[in-house]
């Protein structure tokens, strides 16, 4: 009996230690620092070319600010000039107020303070899709999201050590009313995960609610004077942005919390089809909404953001991972970073249905281009599916694995003496191998990094497991990990506290879907 225990715990010590080696390499990170350069893809006289015109069209074109008299008057006080609700600038004025007054770098608090973020410098930090109106699995196909859906997908993301970031509208939960939906995401993000997270931009007393619902978590006054949200600000491109945006943001930077201000492009479209013309109505554009934040908080956090693609020139759909969008990424990351600001861009951006082979190519075009180009914080890093109708379960999976090791590669090169191994090539000498010496043998379970959701298997053991791909892989993945989750601990008095909120605002609030 005795021999019988032994050999059973010899089995289980052997079981655990081999899950202990499947397990990724990668040890988490509250953000990547950056120990790689970045591309520069244009040179200097690019560059001064983009900034001479972006600066001629915000002099002599002008930028709409539609249906919001205090932006206009702002600019009108700061020595714009205004006609209607058009606002003309005096050459370089925008990038003098930014620059006199937007911070380079900041910190992004959460709820758990070793999950902060710093965004800027050298640092990224990776966030999951935001705002698909439907969801994805194997089992269920495609269908209008719920609030089930963006819970799970909360859950997922606060499990997932390479998503730095909660991100915001991870999917949309349409069995929620517009008016109301808003407060169960922000609940999701405060209570089912401890990342710091996005607030709601659909509306400026949305927004509101994203501030008081943050003052619960955090405190007023530490909220005050510390940023704990960010907020995503899209330009009404071309060179418009309108009431709802410039309210929320006005909310936002108020409060001295973050705004992205991201133009959105879909080139041919809403911007010229060259890459010199876009990037010049992006800096144009981005000008102005970072010009208007420092205009309502000077000091406030600012992020240059964009969302670049394309049509098709025969059909008029977004087209995604083809060259140009990455020639407009890498020329917009070098000029935020000329005009001192954190950047957004990238994401696993796709126009497939389904995780096949056209999502993994045009995914990591885009994941390539962001990481070498200095994103420092890339939205719509997992999940990403159809021009971003679509969040899919499996293809997160799968997007979370390339978010791994852009980690990796992006934390540089191990210089030390265990990197240099020169004691294992002296070890093993001329003709042998190195399987079995003892560097080997001190690293093997920490170096190269391991793929979650890859097969390299013989066929024969890959045939014996059920001959899956890769997006069966990934449901078995998503599914596990939902199954195994721990809500992260937070103050029964806090959590209290943001349910009677979200109560009483529903209560006061009609069912609308606008």
């Amino acid at each position: 009996m005795d021999q019988i225990i032994q050999k059973r715990n010899r089995g289980t010590a052997r079981s655990t230690r081999r899950a202990q080696r499947q397990k990724p390499s990668h040890q988490a990170s509250p953000y990547i620092k950056r120990r790689v350069p970045v591309y520069d893809f244009a040179d200097e006289e690019v560059l001064q070319l983009v900034e001479h015109n972006a600066d001629s069209l915000l002099e002599n074109v002008g930028v709409e600010f539609r249906q919001y008299p205090d932006a206009l008057a702002l600019f009108r006080r700061a020595g714009a000039m205004v006609t209607d609700e058009v606002v003309r600038f005096p050459r370089g004025m925008c990038r003098e107020i930014i620059q006199a007054s937007a911070p380079a770098e900041y910190t992004q608090h959460a709820r758990n303070p070793e999950r902060s973020v710093r965004i800027g410098g050298d640092h990224c930090v990776l966030a999951p899709a935001y705002g698909p109106p439907f969801v994805s699995d194997l089992e269920r196909g495609r269908r209008y999201a719920t609030l089930a859906d963006f819970e799970n997908f909360t859950r997922l993301t606060y499990m997932t050590p390479a998503l730095h970031h909660a991100g915001g509208t991870l999917c949309e939960p349409v069995d929620v009313p517009v008016s109301q939906r808003h407060l169960d995401m922000i609940y999701s993000h405060l209570r089912w995960s401890d990342k710091p997270f996005m607030g709601s931009v659909t509306e400026p007393s949305r927004a509101q609610d994203t501030i008081d619902m943050a003052n619960i978590v955090f405190g007023e006054e530490f909220v005050q004077h510390n940023c704990v949200v960010t907020s995503l600000i899209n330009a009404n491109s071309p060179m418009t942005f309108d009431a709802t945006m410039l309210g929320a943001a006005r909310v936002y930077a108020e409060n001295g919390q973050a705004t992205m201000i991201s133009p959105f492009i879909l080139a041919g479209a809403m911007s010229p089809v060259t890459v010199v013309g876009t990037c010049t109505q992006v800096l144009a554009e981005a000008l102005a909404g970072l010009a208007f934040t420092q205009l309502v908080r000077p000091g406030s956090p600012a992020i240059f953001g964009t969302f670049s693609s394309a049509i098709s020139m025969q059909s008029g759909a977004p087209t995604f991972g083809t060259p140009e969008p990455a020639m407009v990424l890498y020329i917009c990351a070098a000029l935020a970073r000329r005009l001192k600001v954190p950047f957004r861009s990238g994401g696993s951006l796709s126009a497939s249905k389904v995780a096949d082979a056209q999502a993994a190519y045009e995914s990591a075009n885009t994941l390539q281009s962001a990481m070498l180009a200095g994103v420092h914080f890339m939205l719509h890093t997992a999940g990403w599916l159809e021009g971003g109708l679509v969040m899919s379960y499996e293809k997160f999976i799968l997007d979370a694995d390339q978010a791994a090791m852009i980690n990796v590669f992006l934390s540089g090169i191990d210089t030390s003496e265990n990197g240099q191994a020169m004691a294992a090539i002296h070890e093993v000498g001329p003709g042998n191998h190195f399987l079995g010496c003892a560097h080997t043998q001190a690293n093997f379970e920490s170096a190269l990094y391991r793929s979650t959701t890859a097969d390299n298997n013989s066929f024969e053991q890959w045939q014996a497991e059920g001959s899956q791909d890769a997006s069966q892989r990934a449901n078995r993945i998503w599914k596990k990990m939902l199954a195994d989750y721990q809500a992260p601990p937070i103050d029964e008095g806090i959590d209290e506290a943001l349910r009677e909120y979200v109560a009483q605002k529903k209560a006061f609030i009609s069912d609308s879907n606008a």
